[in-house]
């Protein structure tokens, strides 16, 4: 399941005091104190960059950067390109200079520079747009219909949209959800060892349950090679799904499907705490089911039960139940967990921006 082997980094391995060494270190830190692999893997990625960009300026050490230099990088970031012609997001450009900010923190406060020249380093001013990748739920019916269920890999693919859809996972707890994870019994999903290594469980509602039993039933096992990894959703040679395959599979379908709207798998996640907010949840529940600690600007959050989350999905979400949603009744926030009523606007603007800054790294293809 493993992605691609990660990218050297331009300079000399040799040099203790070089990008090599030192990011080296700066990994081997992070992982020392449980940081998660992806979260390691993405801050070398993004560190290897700007090391790219000033290698070949002819800075080779983190002692040489200036702030001059990473102003430059900063400029560099606004005016580059995706292969399609388009800027960088915000988003994206902030995430590399706050994986810049990082590094050089990390390299003044372990004494192996004097001075931090990312100390000062602006971020890109956040949009104030509408919420972008969000599709209504009829648009998802659409996109649920394309797979072609007279296959295995189609009944596959729809089961795992629906799960998707019903708990906006994240491609990565995805990738690693084993058989043993889908309690069919309770309608619930493990996620073990979710970003910031959290484990957490949620309802997936009868309906995602209902497609992941037909596709364990009829597809899993004419996709499965001994020795099973026990791995959940698996692909053609019976081993796990990587991340850049999941987008690649629910990308197409999406592009297939005709909506006009772009993405991959962190659209179903947006729409979903979109659609549960508009059905009338609580935020906090959506923030249980995303996996979120805690939201920037709100400290409104507790955790809750199984059962209150599993009854607010079944009220809310558009999919969890046979039910129009119109005859479901929303529960109310059992008392001393409920929400400030004046900060539920503010709250619900910050979760749509952290599902905003989450999709450019979310989309983003293995290191």
């Amino acid at each position: 399941m493993g992605g691609r082997p990660a990218k050297p980094i331009p300079g000399d391995p040799a040099d203790p005091e070089g990008f090599p060494s030192l990011i080296a270190e700066f990994c081997e830190w992070m992982a020392i104190r449980n940081y998660t692999d992806s979260t390691v893997a993405s801050k070398r990625f993004l560190v290897g960059k700007l090391a790219a960009w000033l290698f070949e300026r002819g800075i080779a050490r983190p002692a040489e950067v200036t702030e001059s230099a990473l102003d430059a990088y900063r400029r560099a970031i606004y005016y580059a390109r995706r292969p399609d012609g388009l800027p960088l997001s915000p988003s994206t450009q902030a995430q590399r200079l706050m994986a810049a900010r990082s590094f050089f923190a990390w390299l003044a406060r372990t004494n192996r520079i004097l001075h931090d020249p990312a100390g000062d380093l602006e971020l890109p001013r956040e949009e104030e747009r509408l919420p972008s990748g969000v599709l209504s739920a009829e648009e998802v019916e659409v996109v649920l219909a394309v797979p072609d269920l007279r296959t295995p890999l189609g009944l596959r693919d729809r089961a795992i949209m629906e799960l998707l859809y019903a708990t906006g996972v994240r491609r990565a707890e995805l990738a690693r959800l084993a058989v043993v994870d889908l309690d069919v019994g309770r309608r619930a999903l493990i996620i073990r060892q979710g970003k910031g290594r959290k484990d957490r469980m949620i309802p997936t509602g009868e309906r995602a349950v209902a497609w992941c039993e037909r596709y364990l039933q009829d597809s899993r096992p004419k996709l499965a090679v001994e020795p099973d990894e026990g791995l959940l959703f698996l692909g053609e040679r019976g081993k796990g799904l990587s991340e850049n395959r999941l987008s690649q599979m629910v990308g197409g379908h999406l592009r297939r499907s005709g909506v006009g709207k772009s993405g991959a798998c962190h659209v179903f996640r947006h729409t979903m705490a979109t659609l549960m907010l508009d059905g009338g949840a609580d935020i906090r529940y959506i923030q249980q089911m995303l996996g979120h600690s805690s939201i920037k600007s709100t400290q409104i959050y507790t955790r809750v039960s199984l059962r209150v989350l599993e009854s607010v999905h079944a009220a809310s979400h558009p999919a969890a139940s046979n039910e129009p949603r119109s005859v479901r009744r929303t529960p109310e926030a059992p008392a001393g967990e409920r929400a400030a009523p004046p900060s539920a606007a503010q709250a619900a603007e910050a979760l749509r921006k952290a599902l905003d800054a989450e999709a450019a790294e979310e989309e983003r293809p293995d290191p």
